[in-house]
């Protein structure tokens, strides 16, 4: 395998989109992707609400876009996904992604809705871990995908059950349909046979992440966003959530998926053999934790408890919409509002990226 390289900058608001283009440069992005194909951009919205550290922002997109096309990759489209707690409608807007993609004339479709994208039967040519026991009637994607290079645009975060959440987590949502939920009591070999998918399948792959706010906490969505100021671009999947892990404050190899996927030979997940360009991590250490909420320590339970043998009761049966009232009622009605509102006021009002998020010019 070949040594990996990870691009890492430090950043602020007056420079980021110079910056993102200069990082995607370094990262090696002319020599990632094909330029004679479309090239796809996959936000992560992780929740609807306007969170720093959960969702993409709109520097990240923006700069990318403008990276991008100083290359010279002009045809350009973005692929949204839907969760059961996440509206990308309502994501879009508030996050203020939506007039990005107008400004720049940038389509968009929805794998969700059939008259953007179709899905259909793939047979992998890797071994699949456990996609097909997840799925034994077979293994279908979204038809639009294959062919076609692909962005991902996380942010540097912490997940109940991954511990990070980063480049391969990104590609969760877009190439599984709504019953990926059935994945999640073996959700890091998940993400490694979805990585080996997409390396089939894309003509390209590239990640260009945000670690301007960081979360520390029980991710994706209830987090402690932490200013850093970072930006962070790579070719190689596994490397970029190897330095995210790193600088976090985690072992990256302790983490299952990198393990996995480094010894599947999808990317280098040992972080000395990863030559990281630009600042120098060796000294960087958020000392982030996950913890719990309410919600994950529910989820623990049914996914990795004694009550995981009665999944297909919770999960495959209507029951689960029960489950799914309670997510949305745990985030939307209780945590939002009495929590993560107040932070969000708070980082608006006092710090240099929130500041900036709250008059982001999307005129």
């Amino acid at each position: 395998m070949k040594r990996a390289t990870v691009a890492v900058l430090k950043t602020t608001p007056e420079r980021v989109l110079e910056d993102v283009p200069r990082l995607m440069e370094i990262a090696g992005l002319n020599s990632a992707l094909e330029k004679q194909t479309t090239t796809i951009l996959k936000d992560n919205i992780s929740w609807h609400y306007p969170f720093l550290s959960a969702n993409t922002t709109p520097w990240q997109l923006e700069g990318t876009i403008l990276g991008l096309k100083s290359a010279g990759f002009n045809d350009l489209v973005a692929v949204h996904n839907n969760t059961v707690v996440t509206d990308p409608f309502k994501g879009g807007q508030l996050n203020k992604l939506e007039p990005i993609y107008r400004r720049h004339s940038i389509p968009e479709k929805y794998n969700f809705l059939p008259k953007d994208i179709t899905w259909e039967e793939y047979r992998p040519k890797t071994r699949m871990r456990v996609l097909y026991q997840i799925y034994p009637e077979g293994i279908r994607l979204p038809s639009f995908f294959r062919g076609r290079n692909i962005i991902h645009l996380p942010t540097v975060k912490c997940h109940i059950y991954t511990t990070i959440t980063g480049a391969m987590k990104n590609a969760f949502g877009g190439l599984l349909n709504t019953r990926r939920h059935y994945t999640h009591s073996v959700i890091h070999e998940t993400l490694v046979d979805l990585l080996a998918i997409q390396k089939e399948i894309h003509s390209g792959i590239f990640t260009v992440m945000d670690g301007t706010f960081c979360g520390n906490g029980p991710g994706p969505r209830t987090m402690i966003p932490v200013e850093k100021g970072l930006i962070l671009a790579s070719a190689d999947s596994v490397a970029i959530d190897t330095v995210a892990a790193k600088i976090m404050g985690f072992d990256p190899f302790k983490i299952d998926y990198i393990k996995l996927a480094h010894e599947d030979g999808l990317g280098v997940g040992r972080i000395e053999e990863i030559e990281v360009l630009g600042e120098d991590i060796s000294d960087m250490d958020f000392r982030f934790s996950v913890g719990d909420n309410f919600a994950s320590r529910f989820g623990d339970l049914l996914w990795f408890g004694p009550l995981k043998r009665l999944q297909w009761l919770f999960f495959r049966t209507p029951i689960v919409y029960l489950f799914v009232f309670g997510s949305h009622f745990y985030h939307d009605k209780v945590w939002w509002p009495l929590v993560g509102r107040r932070l969000m006021d708070t980082i608006e009002a006092n710090t240099a990226w929130g500041k900036f998020f709250a008059h982001y010019n999307i005129d």
